[in-house]
C-alpha cells in the first residue's frame, strides 16, 4: 500500500513539474506559477473525480443484479473471494473486448467491462479478467492509473495551447515558435513515459493477483490470448480520442497508429501469458 501511494505521489509530482515547464513556455514566470496552481488543482480534482470523468467519457452505465445478473454476480463472488468491498459494476457498449477498474480506493472502486468482452469470453475466462481488475483494486493501483489518465490528458491540452497560441519568455517577449512546437510534442511524450514507468510492472502483478483470486491462472491466460487477437481488429473510438486512458485497460485498446502508440503502457501479451502458464504448472 505504501509503495502505491509513493508511486502516485511521484506521478503527481512529475506531472506538476511538466505543468510548470509548459506554463513557463506560455507565459514566463507568471505562466509557470499559474500552471503550477492549475496543476495542483488538477491533482485534487483528479483524486476525487477522475473515476467519474473516465466512466462518463466511455458512456459507461452502472448495472446491478436485476439488469445484469451474469456480470454483477460474478464480480460479487470474486470480490468476496478477494476480501474486498463490493465495487460498482459498469457496462460499456463497445465491440472491442476490454475491461478496466477505477476509483480512489477499494471502498470507492468500480469495475467496467465492454459488451464485446462479455460476448467473446467464456464464463471461466471472464472470471479471470474480472479477477485481474479486482487485483488492481486490492493493490490500490486504481488511483494511480485513473489520476495519470486525467493528468496526462490535461498536460497534452496545455501543450497544444502552447503550440497554437505561442509563448512568452520571462521578459514578455514572444518565444521561439519552434520551441512551442517542441513542447507540444515532448510534453505529452514525457507524461506518457511517466505513466509507462509505473504501469508495466503493475500489470504483471495484477495478472498474478487475479490468478490467485479466481484460482485459475490458465483462465486469465486464455482470456488474454483471445482479447489480444480480437482487439487488434476492432477500434475503440473513445480510447483513440483519449489515448492517455488506454493504460487503464486490461489490454492496450489503441490501434498504435501515429502518436497514439506512444501511450501504450502494457507489457507484451506473450510474456504475460507465459508467466500465467508457468503459475499453472507450478500449481499442478
Amino acid at each position: 500500500m505504501i509503495g502505491n501511494w509513493l508511486k502516485t505521489s511521484v506521478l503527481m509530482a512529475g506531472i506538476i513539474a511538466l505543468f510548470g515547464v509548459v506554463g513557463a513556455m506560455i507565459g514566463g514566470r507568471s505562466g509557470m506559477l499559474l500552471a503550477l496552481v492549475f496543476g495542483g488543482g488538477m491533482n485534487l480534482f483528479s483524486y476525487w473525480f477522475s473515476d467519474k470523468m473516465v466512466l462518463r467519457m466511455y458512456n459507461a452505465r452502472e448495472v446491478d443484479a436485476s439488469n445484469s445478473p451474469y456480470l454483477y454476480n460474478m464480480v460479487a463472488e470474486l470480490a468476496q473471494r478477494a476480501g474486498l468491498p463490493m465495487p460498482r459494476v459498469y457496462l460499456i457498449d463497445e465491440h472491442q473486448p476490454n475491461a478496466f477498474a477505477t476509483g480512489r480506493n477499494p471502498q470507492n472502486a468500480a469495475v467496467a467491462a465492454t459488451s464485446g468482452i462479455l460476448q467473446l469470453l467464456s464464463e471461466r475466462e471472464l472470471r479471470g479478467v474480472m479477477a485481474h481488475e479486482l487485483a488492481h483494486v486490492k493493490h490500490r493501483d486504481i488511483l494511480t492509473s485513473t489520476v495519470s489518465a486525467t493528468l496526462a490528458g490535461a498536460i497534452s491540452a496545455l501543450a497544444n495551447f502552447a503550440m497554437f497560441f505561442g509563448g512568452r519568455d520571462e521578459h514578455g517577449r514572444p518565444a521561439n515558435p519552434l520551441a512551442g512546437l517542441a513542447v507540444a510534442i515532448l510534453a505529452p511524450l514525457a507524461a506518457s513515459l511517466i505513466q509507462m514507468a509505473i504501469s508495466r510492472a503493475r500489470e504483471y502483478e495484477a495478472d498474478r493477483g487475479g490468478a490467485e483470486i479466481c484460482g485459475d491462472p490458465g483462465a486469465l491466460a486464455d482470456a488474454l490470448q483471445k482479447i489480444d487477437y480480437y482487439a487488434r481488429g476492432i477500434e475503440m473510438p473513445t480510447a483513440e480520442a483519449h489515448p492517455e486512458t488506454g493504460q487503464m485497460m486490461i489490454m492496450n485498446p489503441l490501434s498504435g497508429g501515429g502518436m497514439a502508440g506512444l501511450f501504450s503502457t502494457h507489457p507484451p501479451t506473450e510474456e504475460r501469458i507465459r508467466r500465467l502458464r508457468a503459475m499453472r504448472v507450478a500449481r499442478a
